[in-house]
Formats: C-alpha cells, structure tokens, sequence
C-alpha cells in the first residue's frame, strides 16, 4: 500500500477527504523477517526527503523516534496520557530529544501529516502545536465529513483556504513523506502504529511513562 496525493485529491485539486476510508488495522506483517528491537541510532537518525523536526535539546543524551498515524486511536490516546509527562519530565529537562516522523495508516492521515508539515514551514514549533491540537480533537475530524473541522484547526495555525488546497495538492510533500513511510517499512520494520525507538532500541505501543522510563533512565545514568 502507497499513501498517494492521486487517490486523496480530486483533478480540480478541491479535496477530496469526504472519500477517504478510515483504516485503522496495522500494515500486513513481514512474513519470514523477525521484527528486531535493536537499531543504530545514527541509521535512525539519518537524513530523509522530509526533514525531521524535533522537540527537546539537540545534544539531548537520548533520542525518542515515534511512528505514528494522526487517524490512529492508540496515537491519540498515548498523546493525550503519556506525552505529557514525558515532555515534562524529560523533554523540557534536556534529557530526550523528541521526534515524531509520518507513519499514516491511510489516506486521510496522511493528508493531515502534509497540513501540519506545510503549518510549520516558517514556524517549525507550529508542527507539534497542531499535531497536539490534532491528536486531541481527532474524533472532530476522522469523520465522514472531515473538510470543515480540519479547515478550522487549519485556519488556527495560520493557513488560508487557498493554502489548505496548495499543501494537500502538493506532491512533493507526498513524495516526502511517503519515502519516510517506506523506509520505516523496509529498513526498521515498522507495522504498527504507535512504534517508538529509544537510543534505536524498539519499544511498540501506546505505553506509560513508567514503562518507558524503564528504556530511558539507564542511559541517563552517570551523565
């Protein structure tokens, strides 16, 4: 399965969102490949069409990567009761270096990625702001009719109607974020959403603080 612009926007380049099935199942398994839970960091973090935009200090001794999917429940609900806590007590303390990369399960999804992304084109802190605003008002906009609330989050974080329609029919962006997607398939094995990588080490699911605290704190040990 592709995420494409084609299959999201109509030839008039309105938008097509009304059309688009919710999926909210993983991606088919990986038949004959056992998931490993360990990846080098620096693979991790290597540079893709989409540039990553992070949350935290740079130097930050660790590195959370999540793959997520803006239409996925799991997403919404560890945004909504874990992230808070991990930003207070390690992202804002200069211990973890947060990025969320665009894992979307669908089309839909993968239309919102490409409108937070276009948000945060002069102002990266934009992104996270309305990925939040997103996560906490997606029972608002995983609907049937999903154009008039999420032109409202869009309006908030400063698009226009006409730059709603620019961003989604953007097929850079697509292509960008697609490649995102892909290599998170291929090369680290990525089927579900939520799917975190601590220092490259895998941790799946929607999972408290406690038992991600269990990953994060020995690395910060004696630093």
């Amino acid at each position: 399965m592709h995420i494409t612009r084609r299959e999201f926007c109509l030839s008039t380049a309105a938008v097509a969102l009304a059309t688009v099935m919710l999926g909210t199942s993983t991606l088919p398994p990986f038949p004959g490949q056992a998931l490993a839970d360990d990846y080098p960091a620096a693979d991790l973090m290597k540079p893709d069409a989409m540039p990553d935009l992070f949350l935290g200090d740079a130097k930050a001794p660790v590195t959370i990567v999540e793959y997520a999917s803006m239409t996925c429940p799991h997403c919404a609900h560890f945004q909504e009761t874990t992230f808070p806590e991990l930003k207070k007590r390690y992202i804002d303390t200069g211990k973890v270096r947060y990025v969320l990369r665009d894992f979307p399960l669908d089309n839909l999804a993968g239309a919102v990625f490409v409108l937070a992304h276009c948000a945060a084109k002069d102002d990266p802190t934009k992104y996270y702001s309305m990925v939040d605003t997103l996560f906490r008002e997606q029972l608002t906009w995983a609907v049937e009719k999903p154009v008039p609330p999420l032109m409202a989050i869009a309006k908030q974080a400063g698009l226009t109607e006409e730059s709603f329609n620019a961003c989604l029919t953007n097929q850079k962006a697509w292509d960008a974020m697609e490649s995102v997607r892909q290599r998170a398939i291929k090369q680290f094995k990525v089927d579900s959403t939520p799917t975190f990588f601590v220092n490259g080490t895998r941790v799946a699911g929607a999972v408290s603080i406690e038992e991600f605290a269990k990953v994060i704190d020995p690395y910060l040990k004696g630093g």
